[in-house]
């Protein structure tokens, strides 16, 4: 098992923030797999495979995951969603570490969902409209690597329609005289389960933070 020493003050509010870390620096994180309560508290269907065989999947990053969360689940076609960490380098990550800018991570949700209710375009548009893909390593008032706006996809047909996506969505900004979309779109890497109590944050927690908010333009 590899070991993780806490990160210091100095640690956690690095001006790396902003960059990737390089590989060397990352953090080694730990073979242990986090623990989580496999029911979605919202819709109580599980979070975790085994999934049914009708269902896929979808990882966006767009901002505190808490608030992006929601924005899924509260489609009623949507099966479930968790959040985690995903796009960086370390294994397992805490929310801790990822906070540190040294893992790579991004806080992404994950969607489980079954492509003959819902379409994955149905995913994208959503995902567009509820928040601001033209920030870089920020959401908000949110600012590092974590908050960065991310499609992860999981298949070359993902691949292609987030690609055509965010050219159509760069038109409908562009028009509205907003600037370019700093979308990161590349395939999925190992999605990481983020601690049991981030899971449906919001759901727990009505009154709790959400930075998200979108430009009010439409996707359509």
């Amino acid at each position: 098992m590899k070991h993780y020493q806490t990160p210091n003050s100095s640690m956690i509010f690095s001006s790396k923030k902003l960059a990737l870390p390089d590989p060397k620096e990352a953090l080694p994180g730990r073979d242990t797999v986090m623990a989580i309560t496999n029911k979605h508290y919202v819709t109580g269907n599980p979070i975790a495979p085994p999934f049914p065989d009708n269902m896929e999947l979808a990882l966006f990053g767009l901002g505190c995951f808490w608030g992006a969360e929601r924005k899924f689940w509260q489609m009623p076609t949507v099966f479930s969603t968790a959040v985690g960490y995903s796009g960086g380098l370390t294994p397992n990550a805490t929310y801790e570490e990822v906070c540190t800018g040294l893992t790579g991570h991004n806080e992404v949700v994950r969607v489980i969902f079954d492509p003959s209710v819902i379409a994955y375009s149905e995913l994208l548009a959503l995902f567009w409209e509820c928040h601001n893909p033209t920030q870089g390593m920020r959401q908000g008032n949110d600012t590092g690597t974590q908050y960065r706006s991310g499609i992860y996809t999981y298949n070359q047909a993902q691949w292609d329609e987030a690609v055509t996506s965010r050219g159509h969505y760069q038109q409908r900004l562009t028009e509205s005289g907003f600037g370019l979309i700093t979308t990161e779109i590349i395939p999925a890497k190992a999605f990481y389960y983020a601690e049991d109590h981030h899971q449906q944050y919001l759901a727990k927690n009505p009154q709790g933070y959400c930075g998200l908010g979108g430009l009010g333009v439409c996707f359509g």
